[in-house]
């Protein structure tokens, strides 16, 4: 201590006037706060335990230098971190778009036979209607259902008027991807309530829309009057040339190498004849696969459902020379399997390490840099669309994101509206290859028909608000019941569909028989469904509803926690017997048999 300098230590400044930075200061207090409620400023961070708490409107607004200083402030430790996160994340990203394309290629492949034969000429606008949600939901894509629609119309096997119809349907049965993406979050209630809400905000636009849209097409054709006259100058000229998106030049190579879908055999099964005028009455007329020699596309003179990529020419894994229907039908419920597994396992890997990256960031920064313009967001989420080909590929990307509270629901709408707007232009796309007039009209009148429904909904707050809440109230429904999801796809997008197409089909018949029971048949739906409704809103039908599907879950959870609670219970059981000395009614016995003896 003798050789310390207490003048140094007198002329130096107090150890309590040295303050931290701000932004250090409130990094370190933010490592050991986890609730806004603990917090002077009352912001919600990523990874507090009340974050699913936070509403939209109970968020704060920050500066974009906020944004700016929380994007690119950070030590080279940091930085490391971030662009490993970021390398993984792109890696399950990937192998996410893979997962989606698989999925849409094994659909081709397991439902291509029946979603072909569903295409007719038939102008009954809820056939066609209920064709289109049928058709797009067994080929998972709107870009393929709404591709083939516009080449039946320019060979002339569907009228423009019938493929309008089968277009409104393909918009209403894209939606189901994303949907069945918002299930794999299905760990998390919060999260699936997020998620649900967000894919299914899709939904509820395109039912609104086809549901106003359907009646005032089907009594004045605006959209076929309007098409008509844009069209009326125009020549058919030479087909043009595919046009494949970057996306697709990514994944494709490694989807091709395991499954490729032979598209035209949809569309020569509803054509019913192939390109060369032979006769095509079902998928049978494609099999058995005849190879000869080297097993490649050259050497393959009749592929069936499972093709050869027509890029190189190689023939995928699960190709198979000599191959049935059956068999290739069984390879793609193979791949369709593999590609829910592939969605499943990226899905987790993504929103994990989102999380960790987002961990400790203020939802009023994210907010403020995702919250944008409504006519920027419709903006990007068309040309994301067009990019990657597939209004599919932009919602399921998103829909996680929503789940996790990064995009919000009212920002995840103008981008599906987009992403609408940005799946026409494959249409178009197919429009201009197949070099017909009437092709184009109906690619036309799928574009006016997403942007009259945009402009009908989504300028005016109260219209706006219309689909955002019925999405809201979905999502909540996935609380009271963790199933919901699986019900709502199997109600809405096949049991209703094919009830309608059944219905619709008995007044087409030229039968007074099938007419009388198409009517009594529509007497009793339409009973049922005003009863329903009266009991829903009079009788007190929501609460009761909500009662039985309360009362469902909490005997689930009892069931399930029953084991856990047994064991608790005599755990509890031991700790009073140690306490108070009691014996168990063995040892009583054993006591008494030795007393007797």
């Amino acid at each position: 201590a003798k050789f310390i300098n207490f003048d140094i230590m007198a002329d130096t400044e107090p150890v309590e006037e040295i303050e931290a930075p701000e932004k250090d200061l409130e990094k370190d207090l933010s490592k050991n706060v986890n609730s806004r409620k603990d917090r002077p400023t009352h912001s919600t961070h990523f990874g507090d335990q009340d974050f699913f708490d936070e509403t939209t409107d109970e968020i704060g607004d920050a500066t974009w230098a906020e944004v700016c200083q929380t994007c690119c402030s950070h030590d080279a430790q940091e930085w490391a971190y971030i662009l490993f996160g970021l390398s993984l994340g792109l890696f399950f990203l990937y192998f996410f778009l893979v997962g989606l394309e698989l999925l849409g290629t094994a659909a081709k492949i397991v439902g291509g036979c029946t979603a072909g034969s569903l295409f007719g000429d038939d102008t009954n606008p809820f056939s066609g209607l209920m064709i289109g949600i049928l058709a797009t939901v067994m080929v998972q894509s709107s870009s393929t259902t709404t591709s083939i629609i516009v080449t039946l119309v320019g060979a002339n096997v569907v009228e423009v008027k019938a493929a309008i119809y089968m277009v409104m349907g393909a918009n209403i049965g894209t939606s189901v991807t994303n949907t069945i993406v918002a299930m794999g979050q299905m760990g998390d209630g919060n999260q699936l309530e997020r998620a649900f809400a967000g894919a299914t905000v899709h939904d509820m636009f395109n039912f609104l829309a086809v549901g106003i849209l359907l009646p005032v097409e089907a009594a004045t054709g605006f959209l076929y009057r309007i098409t008509e006259a844009m069209t009326k100058n125009a020549e058919e000229g030479d087909k043009g040339e595919k046009w494949a998106g970057p996306l697709k030049k990514i994944v494709s190579p490694l989807v091709a190498r395991i499954i490729v879908a032979n598209k035209k055999v949809i569309q020569y099964v509803a054509a019913g004849e192939d390109g060369d005028g032979n006769t095509i009455d079902s998928c049978d007329s494609f099999y058995p696969v005849q190879c000869t020699g080297t097993v490649n596309k050259e050497n393959c003179g009749r592929v069936g459902l499972i093709g050869c990529d027509s890029d190189t020419g190689r023939c995928p894994f699960f190709f198979s020379n000599g191959a049935t229907q059956n068999e290739d039908q069984v390879s793609g419920g193979v791949v369709l399997f593999l590609s829910l597994v592939i969605l499943t396992i990226c899905l987790v890997g993504l929103v994990t390490v989102l999380q960790k990256l987002l961990l400790g960031m203020s939802t009023r920064v994210i907010y403020k840099a995702t919250n944008l313009p409504g006519i920027v967001s419709i903006i990007i989420g068309c040309l994301v669309t067009l990019l990657v080909q597939s209004s599919s590929i932009t919602t399921s990307t998103l829909t996680p994101l929503v789940g996790m509270g990064v995009i919000q629901l009212e920002a995840m709408l103008p981008m599906t509206l987009g992403a609408n707007i940005g799946t026409t232009f494959t249409g178009l796309l197919a429009a201009l290859v197949s070099g017909k007039v009437a092709a184009l009209q109906v690619a036309l009148a799928h574009l006016f028909f997403n942007i009259t429904g945009i402009l009908i909904f989504y300028p005016i707050p109260f219209m706006r608000n219309i689909p955002l809440n019925a999405a809201r109230n979905l999502g909540k429904a996935t609380r009271v019941f963790r199933l919901f999801p699986i019900v709502y796809i199997l109600v809405c997008f096949i049991f209703i569909p094919l009830l309608f197409l059944g219905l619709s089909s008995l007044y087409t018949q030229d039968s007074k028989g099938y007419t009388v029971l198409g009517i009594f048949i529509t007497i009793i739906m339409v009973s049922i469904v005003v009863y329903s409704l009266f009991w829903y809103k009079k009788k007190n039908g929501a609460s009761k509803l909500y009662d039985c599907l309360i009362r469902r879950q909490n005997r689930t959870q009892t069931y399930k926690d029953l084991p856990d609670d047994i064991e608790y219970l005599k755990a509890e059981v031991e700790r009073l017997k140690g306490h108070t000395g009691l014996e168990d009614e063995e040892d009583k016995e054993g006591d008494v048999e030795v007393v007797s003896s």
